[in-house]
């Protein structure tokens, strides 16, 4: 078997490696390198993780269980020192590999301004997860402000992402316009207006002098003479090809490593592909034309003829809630006409710029549903001419002014693009509906469409319903998991009326395919019993996700953090003391949280239940910061310190976490109370969030501010502190009977809608009746977990492993 050796394990690497794998899985004995110290995953759904609406887990493409069962040698966080062409070997940090092929995926590296100041600490790009995490950890501090150096795609996804972390984000763009490549004036304009109401400064024509600091980034002073206070800098203003290693082998490169339609470099057996490519001078950045260069490697390694091919492009983007879509060559030129079409009050602009009758170019914001069918036109330079007064309104007014909102998709050609990641053409997936799948998930395994950055979802969902026509069903409630046909909601309705008390009864009586559920269904099915039958039902610890049966947050270097409760935000010079004794003796990292708590960050898993046990002797207890429950009760100081207060929010603050913490909920919630409209609790994007006022308490519920940011809906106005407390016990409870597993309260609302709660809550017999549950189940699950684990017996299982081994033998 020959040895294939791969270098960079990116996104086309990893594309190329599964076209391989799935055409011949037994050509190659592959090995692959990466210096991050993991494999392939999804780098385009970076930003949901910076924002946290993903985890990382969330965005890995293949696994350790896909190289395993792909027999792929992976040598992850090693670099490779060098490459020698004549020998065949390549030398990684751990010693030699010898290959009969080698493929070059490098990648690129972002571009760093040298302006003096650029290697302070606190100065990151946004290529990785360790710049994420850089970010994150600087989105951390209270009040922290960000300076993105960079108007284009990447540092508009840095700075939304950013900004709903809690920062104050600044956008410097050398350019007159946002993102000049893509938009034109007008559409940088809007996409300007969009970003600023989102709370982003955005600073065009802004020429960076220097960043300044004292050990790290503090600040960046423009040439006009700005000074930007920050903590954190990010660099996105371009990529370069990563070559250096391929250029000390003696391979051949000009921007980037040469090669031809098969991906072979001149150098024999040597090939590349991705970001680090230069073919016939032109070098990319996009992810579809690597996935296509990755399907062409893949056939000239086991060689089949093939050859890639440089096709149009168009660029179809959500950035921070706005639609933007570009095609073509939309400059100004002599001979060019535009069609434009304004409407302010909705924000959307769309410009056609025509030459010779035929589309040359589009430019849309706001609304580009219509995208895919000009990107059509302008591929095949087709005559517009008969079209030019309706053309500016789509599809669906040609050929007589049909409104059939279908329209659009059926009047696309086969090869019009629907996703653009991939490269899938709408006569790919009819081909894939004709051979059988009729959802969205069976096109997606047979394409890949809308498996990347999802933008085309919809799309997608369009194309299968006017191929399958009556028998295409839009996606309804879907399975808890492959255990059972029934929903979430369906399980949630059995469990009440048949009155099924235990994981066992639920498995036999509801007809479960396997025996004992799996990681999915059972932390969900966990959470439905303990809420309806808190004196019956016995909570299951192994049916809960890792760092609720550890109590504590795993970190990515696979330590722990810690985090006590702060009753309202309000601590103790004694509990200051004991926080800062053990952060000293577990050698762990102290950082102050966006939710008014002290974090300790690094603490081994065997010393959870010695740090637990110093904290309880302190009087604290476990803020559940791991937990699907009640995480924290923000508060400002209200009317007992601050002159404009107009109630003691704290104090309201402190009884409603007393009164709430430990109860497990459908996912975490979060409370905040602001003793005035000024509003420093910001109780307004809080699941439930409560403002003081001089007649009493505005009660809002539904808030966001993750990847959705979505302001509270008033539920109710009330007089007094004990009112507040009652409505906001019977929301919570009402949430913790009714809402699907893992779904936000805002989620859930949008489903049942406000109309219905309120309705409920305002029966004054069913708010008691729900309080009373809520209490009942207090009674059970209120509890220190912290105090349990921090006993000897409990504490045996966080011992290491090769620890109990030697105790079992003694």
């Amino acid at each position: 078997m020959q040895k294939l050796v791969v270098i960079g394990a990116g996104m086309a690497t990893g594309r190329m490696l599964e076209h391989l794998r799935d055409t011949d899985p037994g050509a190659y004995d592959i090995t692959l390198f990466n210096a991050e110290p993991r494999g392939n995953y999804n780098r385009i759904m970076l930003s949901p993780v910076l924002s946290g609406e993903k985890s990382f887990a969330e965005i890995v493409t293949h696994d350790e269980g896909w190289y395993a069962d792909n027999a792929i040698t992976c040598r992850f966080g090693e670099k490779v020192l060098s490459v020698d062409t004549e020998r065949k070997v390549v030398t990684g940090e751990q010693g030699e590999v010898a290959y009969d092929k080698l493929v070059f995926g490098t990648g690129s590296s972002a571009f760093i301004i040298p302006v003096p100041g650029h290697d302070l600490p606190g100065v990151v790009a946004f290529r990785d997860l360790e710049d994420t995490t850089a970010m994150t950890e600087a989105a951390g501090k209270p009040g922290a402000r960000a300076v993105v150096i960079g108007g284009g795609l990447l540092g508009l996804e840095a700075a939304a992402a950013l900004r709903l972390r809690g920062m104050e984000v600044t956008v410097l763009h050398i350019a007159s316009h946002l993102m000049e490549r893509q938009l034109d004036p007008a559409a940088g304009y809007l996409l300007k207006k969009d970003l600023e109401k989102r709370g982003i400064e955005v600073l065009l024509e802004a020429s960076t002098k220097e960043i300044i600091g004292n050990g790290r980034a503090e600040q960046v002073n423009l040439a006009d003479g700005t000074e930007l206070p920050c903590d954190i800098v990010v660099m996105a203003v371009g990529i370069r090809p990563a070559v250096t290693l391929a250029q000390e082998a003696g391979v051949a490169c000009g921007r980037a490593i040469k090669v031809d339609a098969q991906m072979r470099t001149e150098t024999p057996d040597v090939f590349a592909v991705g970001e680090c490519v230069e073919f016939e001078g032109n070098l990319f950045g996009l992810v579809a034309p690597l996935y296509d260069q990755a399907k062409v490697l893949a056939k000239t390694l086991l060689g089949e003829d093939t050859s890639f091919a440089m096709r149009e492009l168009s660029t179809k983007l959500k950035v921070t809630g706005c639609d933007l879509f570009s095609a073509g060559d939309f400059a100004e030129g002599e001979g060019r006409e535009d069609i434009v079409f304004r409407d302010p009050a909705r924000g959307i602009y769309k410009r056609l710029v025509i030459e010779d009758d035929r589309l040359i170019g589009a430019v849309m914001y706001g609304d580009t549903a219509d995208g895919n069918w000009f990107f059509g036109l302008i591929k095949d330079g087709t005559d517009i001419s008969e079209m030019r007064e309706t053309l500016i309104f789509g599809p669906a007014y040609q050929g007589g002014g049909s409104v059939d909102p279908l329209s659009a998709v059926a009047a696309l050609p086969p090869d019009a693009e629907i996703c653009g990641c991939n490269g899938v053409c709408k006569g790919d997936i009819v081909a894939a509906i004709e051979g059988g799948a009729t959802d969205l998930g069976a096109v997606r395994a047979i394409t890949k469409a809308s498996n990347s950055c999802g933008t085309c979802t919809g799309l997608v969902e369009q194309v299968l319903s006017v191929t399958l026509g009556d028998d295409f069903v839009l996606p309804t409630a879907q399975p808890v998991c492959g255990c059972t046909d029934l929903t979430h909601e369906d399980v949630r309705r059995l469990i009440k009326a048949q009155e099924l008390k235990s994981q066992e009864a639920v498995w036999q009586e509801l007809g479960w395919k396997t025996r004992n559920g799996c990681h999915v269904c059972r932390p969900a099915v966990n959470f439905y019993l303990l809420a309806d039958w808190p004196l019956d039902y016995r909570d299951d610890p192994q049916s809960r996700f890792v760092n609720e049966r550890n109590h504590a947050n795993i970190q990515k270097d696979g330590t722990y953090s810690v985090m006590p409760r702060m009753w309202g935000g309000m601590t103790t010079p004694e509990e200051l003391i004991a926080i800062a004794r053990a952060a000293e003796k577990y050698g762990a990292t102290v950082k102050v949280t966006g939710g008014q708590r002290i974090d300790l960050l690094g603490v081994r898993k065997e010393d959870l239940p010695a740090i637990w046990h110093d904290l309880n002797e302190a009087g604290m207890v476990s803020g559940h910061a791991y937990t699907k429950g009640l995480r924290t009760v923000k508060t400002c100081v209200g009317s007992d310190w601050c002159r404009f207060g107009t109630q003691d929010s704290t104090g309201l603050g402190i009884k409603l976490e007393k009164k709430l913490w430990g109860s497990w909920t459908p996912h975490k919630v979060k409370l905040g109370v602001s003793g005035c409209p000024r509003n420093c609790a910001e109780a307004t994007c809080k699941d439930v969030g409560i403002i003081c006022v001089d007649s009493g308490y505005q009660i809002g519920v539904g808030g966001a501010a993750g990847m959705d940011v979505k302001e509270v809906e008033r539920l109710v106005d009330v007089k007094t502190e004990a009112e507040a407390i009652e409505w906001t016990t019977a929301f919570v409870q009402l949430y913790r009977e009714h809402a699907k597993y893992l779904d936000r309260p805002y989620k859930w609302l949008a489903k049942v809608g406000l109309d219905w709660v309120k309705e409920v809550l305002s029966d004054a017999a069913e708010r008691a009746a729900l309080v009373a549950r809520f209490e009942l189940s207090q009674s059970v699950y209120q509890k220190d977990p912290w105090a349990e684990r921090a006993e000897p017996e409990a504490a045996r299982r966080f011992q290491p492993l090769a620890d109990l081994t030697v105790q079992a033998a003694e």
